[in-house]
């Protein structure tokens, strides 16, 4: 036979100009070319989480401003929205260049609202805040020590997909919630019903009609494969909303209105910045009731975040086949540090933010995206009105979208013919939202999955991680009845 003639040298394609590859110390340093993705999916991913989160910079403010310490004293409005933003573009921003993946970062709902109601009114505002940045210290030793990344690693996989699919239903009732497409009946009603449809069981308003358009658009842009769906459906809508309220001079949009303002530009207040007493609490409440005030801050920070990165880090392929996330201790450890640079600042603990899946969804896989959505938060100090014009009813369209990917992509990897996976993955889906909680969530999850394992005389498959924090989870949950709270 005569011999076969010599390969030809594969010519080297040129660089896409708006590819990763055009970029190189990007995309080394971020890795976006390994990871499939490229510079343009990064920059509309972190558009996209910005624009999802941004009321959190108008709600934060809100929810802490209204409340009194034991003085009486209450925070200022303009130095939270400083607060918040800072903290926000700060974290952010260490989160994309140290743990390189797309989750961003903010004040955490919840968290603040504990913060507001339950360590303000009984003691100073700077007492609460330090028992926030101590709650921060927390979570970094457990970082540090390897303890928070063995609970990680310790969740069964079939258990993980339920908390990534709890997290999707969650971010989908945020998003119709938000919107106003259903809202909460008010007590009074005497009903057991506790949703409605709209404000008054009907679908009625302009903004209302933003958010299903909205929805659709996002939806069909997404079946149509359109680079950017989720963006263009942001910045399609919130300019149809900017008309709708010019010509039909709407009476409510709800935190946003989208106007544009007469004066984009606002001095930022730094005021609040570095107003804190670490240990001044513990002289107000004494140590077991500071103590437990700083233990219910981690926890909700420590499995919120938990929760969060999880499913983020599925949806953005970032996991292994077991479902682990290489290098997750750096992202661990920046969440401490983001929950000390909250009470640091005083806008209350920051956390790793659910709506980030709004930038995995328009392709963002790296760290990029963050710095992106981090220096969008920079630019908001100063461009505050600006950056809340967007209506919520024009960004939530992307949380519904994503909440079903996230479901279509995880539902179908859970062994649904072992109860003892199947159930509490069930439960922890559920309860997410409707206990508006991913903390709720994970913690009924796990102790369901222990309870189960243990009457099918599997207890030896039970890590060991998992009997411990299904105890501490059951202990937090008998607070209220121990008084302890």
């Amino acid at each position: 036979m005569p011999p076969s003639a010599p390969a030809k040298a594969p010519v080297p394609k040129e660089p896409d100009p708006g590819s990763a590859s055009a970029h190189g110390a990007l995309d080394r340093y971020f890795r976006i070319s390994e990871r499939g993705s490229t510079l343009p999916r990064e920059v509309r991913g972190g558009f996209a989480t910005f624009f999802a989160m941004a009321y959190i910079i108008v709600l934060n403010p809100i929810i802490l401003g209204s409340a009194k310490d034991m003085y009486g004293h209450q925070l200022d409005n303009g130095q939270l929205v400083t607060a918040t933003a800072l903290t926000a573009a700060f974290t952010t921003i260490l989160m994309g260049v140290i743990g390189n993946v797309p989750i961003a970062l903010a004040a955490g709902l919840g968290v603040n609202t504990v913060v507001a109601l339950q360590l303000a009114p009984r003691m100073s505002w700077p007492d609460a805040m330090g028992m926030v940045v101590l709650a921060g210290f927390v979570v970094m030793l457990l970082v540090a020590t390897g303890l928070r990344e063995r609970v990680m690693n310790a969740v069964p996989f079939g258990l993980r997909k339920g908390i990534a699919i709890g997290i999707g239903l969650f971010i989908l009732m945020i998003g119709l919630v938000d919107a106003g497409f259903v809202s909460r009946i008010p007590d009074a009603a005497h009903t057991t019903v506790p949703l409605q449809l709209g404000g008054t069981g009907h679908l009625n308003g302009w903004p209302v009609l933003v958010f299903v358009l909205g929805t659709l658009l996002t939806l069909a842009l997404i079946v149509r494969r359109v680079p950017g769906a989720i963006l263009v459906s942001i910045v399609v809508m919130t300019a149809v909303a900017v008309v709708i309220n010019a010509v039909a001079k709407v009476p409510s949009w709800g935190l946003t209105t989208p106007k544009w303002p007469g004066n984009p530009v606002a001095s930022p207040d730094f005021g609040l910045i570095g107003e804190v007493s670490l240990f001044g609490g513990f002289g107000k409440v004494g140590v077991l009731t500071g103590v437990l005030f700083v233990f219910t801050v981690l926890l909700s920070c420590f499995f919120d975040a938990m929760g969060t990165i999880m499913g983020i880090g599925d949806e953005a392929k970032l996991t292994d086949e077991d479902g682990n996330m290489p290098g997750v201790s750096k992202v661990l450890f920046v969440d401490g540090i983001a929950v000390a640079a909250g009470g640091a600042t005083s806008s209350s603990a920051t956390t790793c933010f659910v709506e980030s899946t709004a930038g995995v969804g328009e392709g963002a896989r790296t760290g990029f995206a963050n710095v992106v959505t981090g220096a969008l938060f920079a630019v908001a100090l100063f461009l505050t009105p600006v950056a809340t014009m967007v209506p919520s009813q024009a960004a939530t369209p992307a949380l519904v979208a994503v909440g079903f990917l996230i479901l279509s992509g995880s539902i179908r990897q859970i062994d649904w013919a072992d109860h003892t996976i199947a159930i509490p993955a069930f439960v922890t889906m559920l309860m997410m939202p409707f206990t508006y909680s991913i903390t709720n969530g994970i913690g009924m999850g796990f102790i369901t999955f222990v309870v189960l394992r243990l009457a099918a005389g599997r207890g030896r498959e039970v890590p060991v991680a998992m009997y411990v924090v299904s105890a501490v989870f059951a202990f937090y949950y008998l607070m209220p009845a121990l008084g302890l709270t």
